[in-house]
Formats: structure tokens, C-alpha cells, sequence
């Protein structure tokens, strides 16, 4: 065997081949080198958190059509819960829901005309995710990989930190018809944040030995067959896998941080399960050079969905608005947030009007998402609501819009980065969209 071995090696092919997931220009001078996307799972109410409504205070209980979409039923109309105070030197208004987030308003841009296509979470949760609100296709994070490739050979380009799965499960970081090595690695935290990464066996180059000899047998069979991307992402996932046992194991590993670091995002030392694990493991991958990091809030049974009382908002919002004011305290300190396009969103809003006992029902019609950094004007708002926040009614964004916006920061022209699958060329934002130059430095 040994001298099978030996021949087999001193024939090696690898290496010969491109690495696929190499760094790639951005077609023109971009802003943002990589994309933290904080996704809040169940639908968060608008006007209770950044789009402040005094006529909607005012009238609370009152009978009136809400439109945008919900066929202008007729419902009670619901007060906001909470109060809205100007943060920053900017006077941005935001609710008591944030007042972490509000302290940081002078860096972020909130949008308050967002629109999608669906009032379901599953269907809403995928076009967030795809731009595609009915059909499986692939995630915005495997595109940008796709387009970008990754800044660390030892790690992947797009990471999902994603303790649990909300609706649309494993969609929002599905490859789909790309490339399987654009998919997004699941990290749940805990004890084995990525599971079945840890080697084996501890004898001194046993595994790297294994590894070597079935590199070689994979790839003289891939040199038969160039076409086939699963067989060339089984093989570039076994050196990607290889590489994060030192270098995954590293970024997720707190120990050396600062006590002042981890009181910026709420962790207790020791603690790896938290929503501050999730945002600071998501500082510590982008400065490593995981080009695409999501981080998700919530899960499809325990999330932002509040039918039955409002009051449940407070709960969700405290677990992650001093984390996520962190997360851009941190970057900003660093002179990562020039550079780091930070995303809040949601899959939709809430409606105006009672819905249930005491909570709001769907509403895509209007929701707010907000930017920060890699090249966003910060301390400014960008469209309008009704006075209820039942409707757009200046500076409509779609979410089509809003994914354009996201690639033009990162150098890529939307309507340019395609994939030919089934015969036609497929894009994020499907068959339209707009940057909203409006927002940009």
C-alpha cells in the first residue's frame, strides 16, 4: 500500500485547478468589501419601532380601511406601544423598543418604504432571502459568493449564523442551481458551533495524510469530468472543512476578547448561544474575510409574529438591540464599518389594525429595513408611509430595489451578475429593480 501511495501522490493533480471561491474584482469601485445581513424572523412592526405615527396614536380604537394590498378591510386601529424619542445628533426618531440602536441613528440610514409580494412567512421569508417569493432559487449570500468569491481560503464565503431555522428553513442560505461551494455554513454556537468539524484523530498527520490521498483520487476523476460543480464542491469542501479546524475554531473562540468588549454585546464570558455570540463572531468572521455573514433573530416558533399582544415586541427587541448597537460601536472602533455594509430587516410589517386580541396581523404593503456603512448615508430616513403606516406613499423600495442596492455597495451591477440554469439567465432581483442612489455617500 504504501508504494501505491507514493505513486498515486507523486502524480498529483492538485492544485491544477482554479479554486473556484478565489477573491474576484467587483465590476466597478465599490464601497463595501462584505455584508452583514441581521435578519429579525416573524414579521416587525413598523410604526412600534422606526416609523413614528402621532395620527395613529391619536386614532387608537377607530374604525377605518386599511389598505395596501389587505383590500381595504375594515379594522380597529391600534396605537404604537411605545414612545418615540430623536437619537443621535441626527433627531432620527426611534421607539423605547431600541434605545441602544437610538444612540447609533448618526450611522444608519432607515428605510420606511420597503415593500414586498407576500403576506405569508414562508413566501415573504424567501423573497427577502431569493428576490423570488414563490420558487426556490438562490440566496443573496450564495450570490454575492458567487460574484465576489471570498477574501480566506481557510474559511467560507458565506456564513449563517443561524442557531435556529425560521421560516423558509434552509432557503436563506441555499445555493440552489449555483454552485454548491456558494452555499452558506449553518453555525448554530454551543458546544460544537459547526458540527463534525474537530478532527478524528490527534495523531500528527494522519488526517492530513487521508486528506492528500483522496485529493489526488478526486481530482484525476474530476479532470474527466470539468462540468461537474457538485464533484468539484465535494472537493473544495473537503479543503474548506480541513482549514476551519484551525481557523473557524479561532473566530469562534471568545477567550480572548476584553471584558469590555463582551459588555458591548452583552455576553457573559463562557456564554457561546446568545444573540451577542452571534454578532460578535459575525465582527470577528468579517474581520477574518467571510465575505457574507448572516446573523438570524428568531426562530419559526419563537419569533417577532405578534398576533396576540404587542407587549411581546419588548422581549424581542431587548435581546438584540444592545448587541446589534455593538456590533457597529465595534466596527466603527475598528474602521470596519467604511467597509461593512450592515443589514436589518424583516420578512414584512404589521398592520395598522388589531389583528387578534391585542397584536397586528401581516402586512407587506410597508415595512422598515435599515443600512449602515460600506458607503450608506447615515442619519438619514428615506421614504414614507400614510399617516397609519398602512401604505407607501413617497419613495417606494421593493425588495428588488433593496437587493440592488446591497450589490451596488459591493461593486456589482444587479442586472449583470447572472446564471444560465434551465435555459435562461436568473438574477437576485429577477426582472427589475433600482438602486436607491438616494441612500449612498
Amino acid at each position: 500500500m504504501p508504494g501505491i501511495l507514493s505513486e498515486l501522490l507523486a502524480g498529483s493533480t492538485s492544485g491544477a485547478l482554479t479554486d473556484p471561491l478565489s477573491p474576484k474584482p467587483a465590476q466597478f469601485p465599490a464601497k463595501a468589501k462584505r455584508v452583514i445581513f441581521i435578519f429579525s424572523n416573524g414579521g416587525v412592526s413598523q410604526m412600534d419601532t422606526f416609523d413614528p405615527k402621532p395620527e395613529l396614536m391619536k386614532a387608537d380604537g377607530k374604525m377605518m380601511g386599511v389598505g395596501g394590498g389587505l383590500s381595504n378591510q375594515q379594522r380597529v386601529l391600534l396605537k404604537p406601544g411605545w414612545e418615540f424619542r430623536p437619537g443621535g445628533k441626527c433627531g432620527t426618531m426611534v421607539s423605547d423598543l431600541f434605545p441602544h440602536l437610538r444612540e447609533c441613528m448618526d450611522d444608519i440610514c432607515v428605510i420606511r418604504s420597503l415593500k414586498g409580494e407576500d403576506n405569508e412567512h414562508y413566501n415573504a421569508t424567501l423573497g427577502m432571502h431569493t428576490g423570488s417569493f414563490f420558487f426556490s432559487r438562490p440566496s443573496i449570500g450564495s450570490w454575492v459568493s458567487y460574484g465576489l468569491g471570498t477574501m480566506n481560503a481557510n474559511l467560507p464565503s458565506f456564513v449563517a449564523l443561524a442557531p435556529q431555522m425560521p421560516y423558509a428553513g434552509t432557503q436563506i442560505f441555499n445555493n440552489d442551481f449555483l454552485p454548491a461551494y456558494h452555499q452558506g455554513v449553518r453555525v448554530v454556537g454551543g458546544k460544537e458551533p459547526i458540527a463534525n468539524l474537530d478532527r478524528r484523530s490527534q495523531q500528527r498527520g494522519l488526517q492530513e495524510l487521508e486528506l492528500q490521498f483522496a485529493d489526488v483520487l478526486n481530482n484525476r476523476h474530476l479532470a474527466t469530468r470539468a462540468h461537474d460543480t457538485d464533484l468539484a464542491a465535494r472537493i473544495r469542501s473537503f479543503e474548506t472543512a480541513f482549514h476551519m479546524q484551525t481557523d473557524a475554531a479561532d473566530a469562534f473562540d471568545l477567550a480572548k476578547e476584553t471584558d469590555a468588549t463582551l459588555q458591548l454585546y452583552n455576553v457573559k464570558r463562557g456564554n457561546n448561544d446568545s444573540f451577542g455570540w452571534q454578532c460578535l463572531v459575525a465582527r470577528r468572521l468579517a474581520e477574518r474575510g467571510v465575505r457574507f455573514i448572516e446573523i438570524v433573530d428568531g426562530s419559526s416558533s419563537k419569533n417577532w409574529d405578534q398576533h396576540g399582544d404587542m407587549a411581546e415586541h419588548a422581549i424581542h427587541a431587548k435581546n438584540i438591540d444592545q448587541p446589534i448597537a455593538g456590533l457597529l460601536r465595534d466596527l466603527k472602533s475598528r474602521g470596519m464599518l467604511e467597509d461593512t455594509l450592515v443589514v436589518w430587516t424583516t420578512e414584512f410589517g404589521r398592520t395598522p389594525g388589531v389583528d387578534g386580541t391585542k397584536g397586528r396581523g401581516h402586512h407587506s404593503a410597508c415595512f422598515c429595513s435599515w443600512l449602515a456603512g460600506g458607503g450608506v448615508k447615515g442619519g438619514i430616513t428615506y421614504g414614507a408611509t400614510d399617516e397609519i403606516a398602512s401604505t407607501v406613499v413617497e419613495n417606494k423600495v421593493h425588495v428588488h430595489d433593496f437587493h440592488a442596492t446591497i450589490l451596488h455597495l459591493l461593486g456589482i451591477e444587479h442586472e449583470k451578475l447572472t446564471f444560465r440554469h434551465g435555459g435562461r439567465d436568473y438574477r437576485l432581483t429577477d426582472v427589475f429593480g433600482n438602486v436607491v442612489h438616494e441612500v449612498l455617500t
